[in-house]
């Protein structure tokens, strides 16, 4: 058994340095500097609803929890972690403030796991739900709006405010459902597992923390993630093309 101590406040302090380095990269470039702060809507969208939806799928289970927090709310600042919004902005996928749940609490109708499971999986789905939604509003503004329009600056940073909300919600939706801690990913799997394996993954939780970090740093995270969000870019936008008969 991989069994040894680990302060995840050492996992937040490496991912704030590589944050903070992003930061300076996009202070020295302008344009970037303008694509950043253009997709700040996106990121805010995407982290709000994300951590709603859990929070909404705890209490629909029957856990206050979340709702007794001040978390089933649509605002903002009742969602964001600093690092990890920072990451979703610089990088195109982070977290947000974890919504705590009381799986003790959740109706017996299944298991507690299960229930963690569903609780898990209502973040990154709801992600996916807004990328669709933001794709159709996309391709209705291209094929309702007049060439005048699209080509104007007001069009232009209409569209690119709408783009990037599709990509930043891809983007968090695909990097939640890693199977590692501390992302949903590692919950969602459990009641797949076989009974050694999911002892394995809860006595040794600690080790994969330590190898999020390194498939993190060095870039193995999104060599992984990278196909997944091309190609479900591309079925949504096929989808809203073929609405629209664009």
């Amino acid at each position: 058994m991989f069994n040894f101590s680990f302060d995840k406040r050492t996992m937040y302090i490496i991912v704030a340095v590589m944050a903070g380095i992003a930061v300076l990269q996009y202070a020295t470039n302008p344009g970037g500097l303008i694509g950043l702060l253009l997709s700040a809507p996106g990121v805010l969208i995407a982290i709000t609803f994300h951590e709603f939806a859990h929070g909404y799928a705890a209490y629909k289970l029957g856990d206050n929890t979340a709702k007794s927090q001040g978390r089933l709310s649509l605002n903002p600042f009742a969602h964001l972690d600093p690092i990890g919004t920072l990451l979703l902005l610089v990088a195109g996928f982070g977290w947000g403030k974890p919504v705590e749940v009381n799986p003790r609490n959740y109706t017996r109708k299944m298991s507690m796991e299960k229930g963690e499971a569903i609780v898990s999986a209502a973040g990154p789905l709801m992600n996916f739900v807004l990328a669709i939604i933001f794709t159709l509003i996309y391709c209705a503004i291209y094929k309702f709006a007049s060439a005048t329009f699209l080509t104007s600056t007001v069009g232009w940073v209409i569209l690119l405010l709408v783009s990037s909300t599709i990509s930043i919600n891809i983007g968090l939706g695909v990097f939640n459902l890693i199977p590692l801690p501390p992302l949903d990913g590692s919950k969602i799997i459990m009641p797949f597992l076989p009974y050694k394996a999911k002892e394995f993954f809860v006595n040794n939780e600690q080790i994969f923390y330590i190898i999020f970090i390194l498939i993190w740093i060095t870039g193995v995270a999104g060599t992984i993630i990278t196909p997944a969000i091309s190609g479900i870019s591309k079925g949504i936008l096929s989808l809203g093309t073929l609405i629209f008969g664009l």
